[in-house]
């Protein structure tokens, strides 16, 4: 069954049922600054869900352009994507758990209106209940009624699994709003033997259920029951109006329906993978190949990025918001074409095929073509520029990685230094010096890496800093030059006034009057990079207020240090025999060494209020 029989099937069936066929919104959300993208099909209707009218009536189904870009490092294996369509069917007030679950099954088990999936091969999950909200009875008692009527016995931790509030609930972590259980529905991929080699872990021995992670199961479809209202004391009181929001995945089912290992074998991307095929002269072969993974993820890159450039409210490439997002794929995209040997130009040439298997379903993609194949192009040849000032850099660290240990073996740490400056993979790091990484030392530092991009963003320190990543703590560093370069620019009088600091750059507020001069960035950054190329020791002392203050130290928060038990973290930057460079409080956490920070740049300097400038900078 063609991917657009599977669209068409699906909005008939729920269109006989009473549905309205809206269209799919835009890629970009309108008035609502909290994410990037629409991240799911229910994320354009939520003040419908929240009680507001919608002019098309209280049935709507849709297929919906969604980005998701948390899981980017899980692109390539069966299922995930950057870009994928949402199946999307809604009940505003009207009918609820009996008829959605009811529908949702015949949808995907019925051969003359539906998918023609064997009933046996479907298992659920919902909401097994906790303090807070009870058990959904309700859903079970459903899904026995109708997996009876197959034939089949439906018993709770067989053929229905009760899980968690991570698993089966939808709703607001912290804060008001409409919640409620959720039911999701999975294909049990067991007997289809070609297709165990593309889990995660192969088949699964013993006890194995929906919630295991080896692969087995695939989620297809989740029902979202918004039936309780989260009010300020943390209860959960029932809904006036109860909705029902359904989203599937349609380049699963996509994959399931035309018998294929992976959403990279069907007629979505097919058409891609053959065109990677003709211009790298590779083959997309066995799912162990280092061409096959590589060539995923270029498709699925280069996908999303056209979608996104041909939106209604599309964006270009820049270093911010969606900007930086579309950037990042399409330069993820260049390297590792250039991993699997293609030297050229090559992204609007992949373009034109996503744009050929896709302008019929989506025709802003047909409408936008030029602008969208210009933009790649302009993006690729800057990308190509960096990466050529990246290979020199790889030259020199490979001159010294045969000088220092005469084993021909390349630093772990040094490689792990280009994949995160310049974005070479590892194989593209052995392939520029014919040496092999050192992998224990990768292995350590890509742990440590994945470590504090786990944990940062949940891990507290007196600072305030809440994100410990190595590119959050090197700007975080920077922020400690700065501001003493800025006070021998200026004056001492320059007092830090905020500072905000992502992974991608750093936000620095500060008192003076007037606009720098271009002569005052290029000495504050010369002073910066002097610190840097020293390789500058850092380190932490805990002392009291009046001690940090008598060593010189500076400090926005002394006040609220001062709190923490009377002692203060004062981080020295340098040497006591050469003279510090730089003494401030602050709750860290920092590097150990300047010269880790790769080198600085002032991106921007501008007024943020009266009597206060910002400056907006990176490293590396």
């Amino acid at each position: 069954m063609k991917s657009s029989e599977i669209r068409r099937r699906y909005l008939e069936f729920f269109a006989k049922r009473g549905h309205a066929v809206i269209p799919s919104a835009s890629l970009i959300p309108e008035n609502d600054p909290t994410v990037l993208f629409t991240t799911a099909g229910m994320h354009p209707l939520v003040p419908y869900l929240l009680g507001e009218p919608h002019p098309a009536g209280q049935r709507l189904t849709d297929v919906q352009k969604c980005i998701r870009t948390g899981d980017i490092d899980e692109v390539g294996d069966a299922s995930h994507l950057t870009f994928f369509e949402m199946l999307g069917n809604w009940s505003l007030g009207d009918y609820f758990k009996a008829e959605a679950l009811a529908w949702t099954f015949e949808f995907l088990t019925s051969a003359e209106e539906g998918m023609g999936l064997p009933a046996d091969r479907l298992y659920v999950t919902v909401f097994e209940g906790d303090a807070t909200a009870p058990r959904d009875e309700e859903a079970i008692s459903i899904w026995r009624d109708i997996f009876a009527k197959h034939g089949i016995e439906a018993k709770v931790g067989e053929r229905i699994h009760a899980y968690d509030r991570k698993e089966n609930w939808w709703g607001p972590a912290g804060q008001t709003g409409p919640c409620g259980p959720d039911s999701e529905i999975f294909y049990d991929r067991l007997g289809d033997e070609d297709l165990t080699k593309h889990w995660n872990d192969g088949p699964h021995e013993g006890q194995c259920g929906p919630a295991c992670g080896c692969g087995r199961y695939l989620e297809i479809g989740n029902n979202v029951f918004l039936q309780y209202q989260k009010t300020t004391d943390g209860q959960f009181e029932p809904l006036a109006q109860r909705c029902v929001d359904f989203g599937g995945g349609f380049e699963r089912l996509v994959m399931l329906m035309q018998e294929a290992g992976s959403v990279f074998e069907t007629d979505l991307f097919r058409p891609i993978i053959d065109r990677l095929e003709e211009i790298s002269g590779r083959k997309y072969a066995d799912v162990h190949d280092v061409d096959l993974w590589a060539m995923r993820i270029i498709a699925d890159h280069v996908r999303a990025a056209c979608f996104i450039l041909a939106d209604e409210h599309g964006v270009v490439p820049s270093n911010k918001d969606q900007g930086y997002i579309v950037r990042r794929l399409i330069r993820r995209a260049v390297r590792w074409g250039h991993g699997i040997g293609i030297g050229e130009h090559f992204m609007s040439r992949v373009a034109e095929s996503v744009i050929e298997a896709n302008g019929e379903a989506y025709p802003e993609l047909v409408s936008r073509r030029q602008f969208v194949l210009d933009e790649l192009e302009t993006e690729e040849r800057q990308f190509k520029k960096t990466l050529e000032r990246g290979l020199k850099e790889l030259h020199a660290l490979r001159i010294g990685s045969e000088g220092s240990s005469g084993l021909y073996h390349f630093s772990g740490k040094d490689a792990f230094h280009l994949y995160e400056t310049y974005g070479f993979p590892k194989e593209m790091t052995e392939e520029g010096t014919g040496l092999k990484v050192d992998q224990a030392e990768w292995d350590t530092e890509m742990k440590k890496h994945q470590e504090m991009s786990r944990v940062g963003a949940e891990q507290k320190f007196s600072g305030g800093l809440a994100d410990n990543s190595e590119e959050v703590v090197r700007l975080h560093t920077a922020t400690h030059l700065l501001h003493r370069a800025l006070r021998q620019v200026l004056g001492d009088y320059v007092e830090q006034k905020g500072s905000n600091i992502t992974k991608d750059r750093l936000r620095f507020d500060f008192t003076h009057g007037e606009k720098m001069t271009d002569g005052q960035k290029s000495e504050v950054e010369r002073i910066v990079n002097e610190q840097i190329n020293a390789d500058l020791p850092v380190h932490f002392e805990m002392m009291t207020v009046e001690e940090a203050k008598a060593a010189g130290a500076i400090g926005l928060f002394e006040d609220k240090y001062a709190t923490l038990g009377n002692k203060v973290k004062v981080y020295f930057v340098g040497s006591p025999e050469a003279g510090y460079f730089s003494t401030e409080i602050c709750g860290g956490p920092h590097v150990e060494r300047t010269g880790e920070l790769g080198g600085f740049r002032i991106k921007k300097e501008e007024s943020s209020s009266a009597g206060i400038r910002r400056i907006k900078a990176t490293v590396g």
